[in-house]
């Protein structure tokens, strides 16, 4: 097991017991300084494990992931209302938000993605992206810059991102058109799901294993055959940051490929295919809802990662999984 004996896991832990005793983490000088602090030390590819960590770090992970979920929640919340209050439109001031340019790269790799492994999809009439948030400027960016005649469907379960986020399209006249913000629970989504062609899912929908899976399950069981999902993951010491989601998590989805930035782009981007098989839900509690009970074959034990930077965009596959049952 490795623990604290590991320069960059100390860190991590000292940087966690300073966020963890702040009062509240909401933008300010402090919450900004150990917040980047923490992503600095993160961000450099490091030859780590987060399952081979002690329980003790093990713990502070999963404490740690849920903290920076809660801070940048707080983030965007704050831009939003920001944006919001100019007179003109929103959309215009967007590179006053701090990490903009990270979701402008961001972005541009997922529609690349996309384009590589789905060349005939062309462009999606209609894009479903759950976890949307009070800053959807993944769907705003996406909408504007690549999918640029494409329906985007936001999906939150708080009401309050959603007012924020919908004040920021209001006065575009082209996304006023095209992005739609729905407030509801992604498990409360059924047969809705069977109307896109491709669904991103945030980093930030379930924000520890179990819940991540559960969601991937259900969007299993509802996403139309052949529709793709788009997630969003984390490799080495980023996994300090954002859930970590494995290729054999995703049954009834062909996993297509994983890429894993190594510049300031944190998220590690997952691509898959609904397939037209049923699956067997990995959470026991689902097993009775589901239709059948066919376990797809995957080779997770055999999967080994390419690490591959963003600026070379001609993009590598990571893994090919064993061919489907015919």
């Amino acid at each position: 097991m490795v623990c604290q004996d590991l320069p960059l896991v100390q860190k991590v832990c000292e940087i966690y017991d300073k966020l963890s005793k702040l009062n509240s983490l909401k933008p300010s000088n402090d919450v900004n300084t150990l917040f980047t602090d923490l992503v600095l030390t993160c961000i450099p590819p490091a030859p780590i494990d987060v399952t081979k960590l002690c329980k003790n770090v093990q713990d502070i992970r999963s404490n740690l992931i849920k903290i920076c979920g809660e801070a940048e929640g707080l983030l965007e919340s704050h831009y939003s209302s920001i944006l919001g209050s100019f007179d003109d439109n929103p959309l215009d001031h967007l590179s006053i938000f701090p990490y903009y340019s990270n979701y402008l790269k961001l972005s541009l790799l997922e529609f690349t993605i996309l384009t590589q492994f789905c060349p005939k999809l062309d462009e999606p009439k209609r894009v479903a992206f759950i976890g949307s948030g009070p800053l959807p400027l993944s769907s705003i960016v996406l909408a504007t810059y690549h999918l640029t005649n494409t329906s985007f469907h936001n999906y939150d379960i708080d009401s309050s991102a959603n007012y924020l986020a919908s004040r920021l399209v209001l006065k575009d006249p082209d996304l006023s058109e095209r992005m739609f913000f729905h407030t509801i629970d992604v498990m409360e989504v059924t047969s809705e799901l069977k109307e896109f062609e491709v669904v991103f899912l945030a980093a930030l929908v379930g924000m520890d294993k179990t819940d991540k899976v559960s969601v991937i399950d259900h969007l299993a069981k509802y996403m139309a055959p052949g529709a793709i999902l788009m997630l969003r993951s984390a490799h080495g010491a980023r996994a300090f940051l954002y859930p970590v989601i494995d290729p054999c998590d995703l049954l009834g989805f062909e996993v297509l490929s994983v890429f894993h930035p190594t510049d300031d782009v944190i998220n590690s981007v997952v691509i898959a295919r609904k397939l037209p098989l049923p699956f067997q839900s990995s959470n026991p509690d689902q097993q009775g809802q589901l239709e059948a009970t066919l376990v797809l074959p995957t080779k997770c034990s055999e999967i080994e990662s390419f690490i591959y930077p963003l600026n070379q965009i001609s993009l590598i596959e990571e893994l090919a999984l064993e061919e489907q049952m015919s």
